[in-house]
């Protein structure tokens, strides 16, 4: 588990696939040395819904997972966020619906509709 507080720049549509899967990102950009970096998150399956309230200068703590797989002999990263709590006191609370870490994936298991390409 790790956790990152930033400022929303982007959120996108949710995405379904024909499987029936379902996810969300956002891009969150942290201010870290002389240079900010925009990190991609992705809320899925039912954390989707931890977006409805999000927009862009929100300002979050985001709770996540690294997720890595191999694909053709190649190597992905996902960012898997699964809590999100609102910074500061002139927002309101992002949504949080918290029911805790998602439950690890069995090793080799491919979420469908998830290949890089």
């Amino acid at each position: 588990m790790f956790e990152i507080t930033g400022t929303v720049k982007k959120v996108f549509e949710e995405q379904i696939f024909g499987s029936g899967f379902n996810k969300r990102e956002f891009v969150l950009t942290i201010e870290s040395g002389r240079f900010p970096q925009d990190i991609k998150f992705e809320c899925v399956k039912d954390k989707v819904a931890l977006l409805s309230e999000v927009k862009p200068g929100d300002k979050l703590k985001v709770f996540f997972d690294l997720r890595g797989r191999e694909w053709k002999e190649s190597y992905f990263v996902n960012l898997n966020a699964w809590k999100l709590e609102s910074v500061g006191a002139a927002s309101a609370p992002a949504a949080t619906d918290d029911d805790g870490a998602p439950l690890p994936e069995p090793d080799g298991e491919t979420v469908p509709g998830d290949e890089p390409f």
